[in-house]
């Protein structure tokens, strides 16, 4: 909540936080992020903002949370969500493809693997 109402930056507007990797020591924090597209600008961008803005959410955090030493944050990007999404698309592609073999193969004059097709005499 943090990233999307107290962080002005418009770089971090569409960021979506996807993991957070706290040390046992509470020395330092990985935060996982993720954006809309894997397109690489707008991945540098989303990044540069949050560098940006570490500080700020560092403080913040330090007011809502209840610890001796606040970590310190980096924020590391995370495309698991854009694979996945791609492996679907993949998958889809692949279902298409086979149903349209599969409706090509079963047609009333589909002929099986291997026979020889009627030839008609008159």
């Amino acid at each position: 909540m943090i990233l999307k109402g107290e962080i002005s930056d418009p770089r971090v507007k569409f960021v979506t936080v996807t993991f957070a990797d706290i040390s046992k020591d509470l020395t330092w924090a990985h935060i996982g992020f993720s954006v809309l597209t894997d397109n690489p600008e707008t991945v540098q961008a989303a990044q540069a903002g949050l560098d940006s803005a570490r500080g700020r959410v560092r403080k913040l955090l330090s007011g809502r949370v209840d610890i001796r030493h606040m970590p310190e944050i980096k924020f590391v990007y995370d495309k698991t969500i854009v694979d996945a999404f791609k492996m679907s698309q993949k998958l889809e592609d692949i279902r298409r493809e086979r149903e349209a073999r599969e409706s090509l193969s079963t047609g009333p004059e589909a002929e099986l693997p291997g026979e020889v097709p009627e030839t008609q005499e008159e």
